[in-house]
């Protein structure tokens, strides 16, 4: 027995032994990840300066040149703009107090903290946000989308664009075209947004969310953006429209605007093809239509 316990006795020792002398194998770190973070960080102060063109003036701009805007549906210091419209309308970000280049109030500058805990610069009270099809410095691609997107002034305003006066030699300009005859309305389809209204040359019609039933409040500087479908008799219903949803809204010019389920009927200026739906969620406010005659939502 004594012989036993001495031999279990060594083996177990050596045992340790070995245990301790063996190389450690170490735990094999994650892969570092390929993919970008979710949100770009900011790495120091923004710094806001002013641009300007001959149409809107002076305007704020990044140190870049990247024009910024304020969104009126925001509050003091408060931002609404998450999600689509974050993407679409990128807030400017700042990891300090922004700084103040020529022509720009410092006493106008301020911050928000957003929901993700991003610190957003704003200017007199107004979160400011860059253009995602603005490619260039200087480009103002942006201003008056949806009418509730604007470059902002060094008072901290919004502007609106100027109206352009037309020659003494041409006749004065008009909101949309006069209706040649009964206007025409089609489906149209893509595979995003699937089945919705265009006209008989297959352009895009939209609904403005602003709009009430069977009113229009887009005039001026809206209705050259987004003119009205207009006819001069009753809209005619192509395959796969329901007749029995078109009405007709009478314009403060007089001319007659087509409504489908109420809602009165545009196109977008930025079209320029059959199938083109550029206007689409412009300002969350802009929709292409459905057979069914609601607004149709991106994916």
């Amino acid at each position: 027995m004594k012989t036993t316990y001495l031999v279990l006795s060594v083996l177990a020792g050596l045992a340790l032994l070995v245990a301790a002398c063996s190389p450690q194998v170490a735990a094999t770190p994650a892969p570092a990840s390929t993919e970008p973070p979710a949100v770009v960080p900011v790495t120091g102060e923004a710094a806001v300066n002013l641009g300007e063109n001959d149409t809107l003036g002076s305007f704020l701009v990044d140190d870049k040149g990247m024009t910024l805007y304020l969104f009126t549906k925001d509050t003091a210091n408060t931002s609404v703009c998450y999600d689509k419209c974050a993407t679409a309308w990128p807030p400017l970000l700042t990891a300090g107090n922004a700084a103040a280049g020529e022509g720009v109030d410092a006493s106008l500058l301020g911050t928000t903290t957003r929901t993700d805990g991003a610190v957003q610069v704003t200017y007199n009270g107004w979160p400011l946000y860059y253009y995602e099809k603005d490619k260039a410095p200087g480009d103002v691609v942006g201003q008056n989308v949806g009418d509730v997107w604007f470059v902002v002034s060094p008072a901290g305003e919004m502007v609106e664009s100027a109206a352009t006066e037309a020659p003494a030699t041409e006749p004065p300009a008009t909101e949309a075209p006069a209706a040649a005859g009964a206007a025409t309305v089609n489906l149209g389809e893509n595979e995003t947004l699937g089945s919705f209204l265009v006209d008989d040359n297959g352009m895009t019609l939209y609904l403005f969310t602003k709009d009430s039933p069977n009113t229009t409040v887009c005039y001026d500087n809206c209705a050259i953006a987004w003119p009205p479908l207009l006819t001069t008799g009753d809209p005619v219903a192509g395959e796969g429209v329901d007749a029995s949803l078109f009405g007709t809204t009478t314009r403060t010019d007089g001319t007659v605007q087509v409504t489908y389920n109420g809602w009165p009927l545009y196109y977008y200026e930025k079209d320029k093809a059959a199938g083109d739906v550029t206007g689409q969620d412009v300002g969350g406010v802009w929709f292409v239509v459905s057979a069914a005659g609601k607004q149709v939502t991106t994916p």
